[in-house]
């Protein structure tokens, strides 16, 4: 992205959205090749009470 200094608030807002969006259309993400939530930590049930994490 371009010096913003001399750019007004909105003027700026709206380069960086732009800028955002066409970083998004150049370099798409690549699908992931697992399950989503599957790499998280399970968590067993524990006795009332007990801290679970």
């Amino acid at each position: 992205m371009a010096n913003t200094k001399a750019l007004s608030k909105d003027e700026r807002k709206k380069a960086k959205r732009t800028a955002r969006k066409k970083k998004a259309t150049e370099t798409p993400l690549k699908k992931r090749d697992y399950a989503r939530g599957s790499a998280k930590r399970k968590v067993k049930k524990l006795v009332r009470g007990a801290s679970k994490r």
